[in-house]
C-alpha cells in the first residue's frame, strides 16, 4: 500500500482550512484517511502559531513506516526542522511556452521590418 502524508481540504467556500492527514494515496482528497496528524490553516497570519500544528511524533511514526509528504508537507516538514532541506530548481518555470515563443518571434520580425523602412 503506497502511503501518503498530504493535506484534506475542509471548511466553507473560499474559507479554507487543512487537515493534515496520513492516507492510502489510491484515495480521494477528502476521502478516507488513516489517521489525522495535524492542522493547517492559511488564513492565519504567516507568524502566527495556530497556522500549522502538526503532531510531530505521529509524523515521524508514518515517515518510518514509509509514507511520503507531499511537496507542500515536505515544505512545512523542512520549517519545522524535520527533514533536510532539499535544492528545487525548476528551469523551465521560465521558458515561454510554443506559442508564446512564435508570438515573440513575429513580433520580433515585425519590429526589425519597421526599423529597417
Amino acid at each position: 500500500m503506497s502511503m501518503k502524508i498530504r493535506l484534506a481540504r475542509g471548511g466553507s467556500k473560499k474559507r479554507p482550512f487543512y487537515s493534515i492527514v496520513a492516507t492510502d494515496s489510491r484515495m480521494p482528497r477528502d476521502g478516507r484517511f488513516l489517521e489525522k496528524l495535524g492542522v493547517y490553516n492559511p488564513l492565519l497570519a504567516k507568524d502566527s502559531e495556530d497556522r500549522i500544528r502538526m503532531n510531530v511524533e505521529r509524523i515521524q511514526y508514518w515517515l518510518g513506516q514509509g509514507a511520503q509528504p507531499t511537496d507542500r508537507i515536505a515544505r512545512m516538514l523542512e520549517a519545522a526542522g524535520l527533514r533536510e532541506k532539499t535544492l528545487r530548481n525548476n528551469p523551465k518555470a521560465a521558458v515561454p511556452g510554443k506559442r508564446m515563443a512564435d508570438l515573440a518571434k513575429k513580433k520580433a520580425a515585425r519590429s526589425a521590418e519597421a526599423a529597417a523602412e
